[in-house]
Parts: structure tokens; C-alpha cells; sequence
């Protein structure tokens, strides 16, 4: 297993790199909060991430893809998170497009993925249903009738719900769970945004009697629940890198703060006990990253293992993107949480990320299970 990025995957995080670093910024986070931004992102920059093909990384070249697999898409999303660029990147590419690599058929692979390497159509996934990430836990039914089936129920915090074109829904059938591709726009939908405190789009979704075809199946009937969880998987993976990006920017930005900041004469960096605790955080960073690395090639390499690589890297980062987030906070004083600094950006951010897909002590749990513990 490697745990170092190839000459084509390091010049993609450089470009990655470069390209965040020059194209986005905190301020426009803040104005897109400020006027309550319904995107939540700004559609120039998804569009040129369009036309550097990344929305093709995760594609197979004879797909019209970059093929780079999932250590691509670590180096693109580490990028992003380090500057808190927001795009429909991890929902469409990530979760949308392995849930049609895994799931589709091939009319729905030949319909939808050539659309979403161009950059036509963007998707999110429906599945949780309470105020904490729980994919077995699903009242959404799916009825079967002459026409198909009729989805009834609601689906809480989906990501970017409130943009996407094409919607993925757990919803419970006679034998199981099952997935479906269902149009955003379809009758008996309604979306309610919801105010997230990172500022990133996030839905409450509500179908009421929406009726379906067979054809809107992905995998197989009464078999969702082991697609989705696959499906899940390598979103988590994917999560992680992000998270990765922010803990770096926090603990870098911190480290210099000590160095500035003086006093009694001297910079705060030079007490024992901010370094003590500064040494702490930079031996769990190395630690979260080899985790991640290591998470972020068993997809391609070993899938078989994803189950274990993928909890036990979104448990490790939730755990050090906490420790992080609150010693910078806390190291940099009252003005950690202030709007002058953007420490408390990050760490809001940072907060949502830890909770989506499953928190620390999901994913701590669900290790324990696969171990037999």
C-alpha cells in the first residue's frame, strides 16, 4: 500500500494547490453568508473546476475520465479544505458518481455519467432521517405499483440538497433497503434549506406520494443497504481528506501565531507548555495522515479492507480535527472565536465535517463491530 501521492497526483495537488489558494477566500465565504447565499458556492469556480476535468478523476479514461481514483481525489480535496472552498465536488463527483459506478446500470451509467464529467448535472445523497448520521435507520418507504414506486418520508441534512438535479434515496421496500436516482424536480418534492453554521448547502427533503419507474433503481431491490454503505465508504474517505486540510491550515496557522505573538518580553512560543502542547498536535497530525493516505489507496488497491480503512480514518481525524480546532482556538485566546480571525471559520467547518457520515464514536463503534471486539 502506498502512502505517497505519484508524479501525476502530486502535480495534481500542486495545481490543486495553486488553484484554491488563488481563486477563493474567506471573504467570499463571509459575503456568501451574509447574503444568504442559496448556492452556497460560487458557479464560476465550479465550472472552471469542470474544465480542469476533475469532475472526471474518479472516471475511467474509457469513461471519458481522468482515472486518478481516490488518491486524486485526496489530493483536490486536502487543497480545499486547507483555503474552505465550498463546491458540489464531494456530492456529485464523490457520492453521486460511485453511486453509478457501483450501482448503475449501464443505461443509467451511459445516461448520467458522461453528464457529469461535463458538468451538467450535480447530485446528492438522501439517506439520514434523524438529527444524527444513522443509514440503517430509514422510515422512507418505497411502495411498489404499476408504475413503478411511490417514496414517501423525509431525509435530513443532505448535502447539498438544495442545488442538486438528481437526488439518491435510501427508502425501506418488503425485504430490505433500496436506492433510487430520483429527479430533483420531480412532483410531490419539496426542499427547505437549512441554515448550517459552516455556511454550506444542506436540505430537509419532504416526498410526498413521488412516483418512480423501475427504472430509477440503483442495484438491485431489497439490496441498498450494502451498495449504500459502500457508497458511503468512500465518501467518508473522501470527508477525511478534506478534514486533513483543515486541521493542516489550523495547526500551521497556530504554530506561527506562537512565534508572533509576544509576551512578558518574549514570543509565547518559547513556554514549555504551549510547546508540549504544540509537539502533541503535530505527532497526531502525522498520525491522521498516514490514516488517511493509507484510507485513500484501499479503495483502489484493496476494497475488500474499505469497511475498517474507511471508520478507522474518519474516527482518527474526527478525534485530532477536534484536538486541533480547540487548541487553536484556545491558543490564540479570546480572539480565536472573533470575526477578525478565521480560526473560527475552520473550526465550524471543521465541527460539521466531524459530524457528517458518522461522528467519532460511530465510526469508533462500527471498528469495534469489524475487529469482533
Amino acid at each position: 500500500m502506498g502512502l505517497l501521492f505519484n508524479e501525476e497526483q502530486r502535480l495534481l495537488q500542486e495545481t490543486a494547490q495553486d488553484y484554491f489558494k488563488n481563486n477563493t477566500s474567506t471573504q467570499a465565504l463571509r459575503k456568501m453568508r451574509e447574503d444568504q447565499d442559496a448556492l452556497c458556492y460560487q458557479p464560476e469556480l465550479w465550472q472552471q473546476m469542470v474544465d480542469m476535468g476533475w469532475t472526471g478523476i474518479l472516471a475511467s479514461e474509457e469513461d471519458g475520465g481522468l482515472g486518478f481514483g481516490f488518491q486524486g481525489v485526496g489530493a483536490v480535496l486536502e487543497p480545499a479544505g486547507q483555503t474552505l472552498a465550498g463546491s458540489p465536488f464531494m456530492a456529485t463527483v464523490v457520492l453521486g458518481g460511485s453511486a453509478l459506478t457501483l450501482g448503475g446500470s449501464e443505461a443509467q451509467r451511459g445516461q448520467w455519467l458522461p453528464r457529469l464529467i461535463a458538468g451538467e448535472v450535480r447530485f446528492a445523497l438522501a439517506i439520514d432521517e434523524g438529527p444524527r448520521h444513522d443509514p440503517k435507520h430509514c422510515h422512507t418507504t418505497a411502495s411498489k405499483n404499476d408504475q413503478g414506486y411511490v417514496l414517501n418520508g423525509t431525509k435530513q441534512f443532505v448535502m447539498d440538497g438544495g442545488c442538486a438535479d438528481q437526488l439518491i434515496v435510501s427508502a425501506r421496500t418488503d425485504k430490505g433497503q433500496t436506492l433510487f436516482l430520483v429527479d430533483a424536480q420531480a412532483a410531490g418534492i419539496s426542499r427547505h434549506r437549512l441554515s448550517m453554521i459552516d455556511t454550506r448547502n444542506a436540505a430537509r427533503i419532504v416526498f410526498d406520494h413521488v412516483q418512480v419507474t423501475d427504472d430509477a433503481v440503483l442495484g438491485g431491490v431489497d439490496d441498498g443497504a450494502e451498495l449504500l454503505d459502500q457508497i458511503l465508504d468512500r465518501g467518508r474517505i473522501a470527508l477525511c481528506a478534506e478534514m486533513l486540510g483543515i486541521a493542516q491550515w489550523l495547526f500551521d496557522t497556530t504554530v506561527e501565531y506562537l512565534k508572533q505573538r509576544v509576551q512578558f518580553d518574549v514570543p509565547i512560543g518559547s513556554f514549555q507548555a504551549l510547546q508540549h502542547r504544540a509537539a502533541k498536535m503535530f505527532v497526531q497530525m502525522q498520525l491522521a495522515r498516514s490514516t488517511v493516505l493509507a484510507a485513500l489507496a484501499i479503495v483502489d488497491e484493496n476494497p475488500a479492507f474499505l469497511p475498517f480503512y474507511a471508520s478507522a480514518a474518519k474516527a482518527k481525524m474526527g478525534e485530532v480535527l477536534e484536538l486541533v480546532s480547540s487548541e487553536a482556538v484556545q491558543m490564540h485566546g479570546g480572539i480565536g472565536v472573533t470575526e477578525e480571525l478565521d480560526v473560527g471559520l475552520y473550526l465550524k467547518r471543521g465541527r460539521v465535517c466531524v459530524a457528517a457520515l458518522g461522528d467519532t464514536s460511530f465510526h469508533r463503534d462500527r471498528v469495534a463491530g469489524i475487529m469482533g471486539l
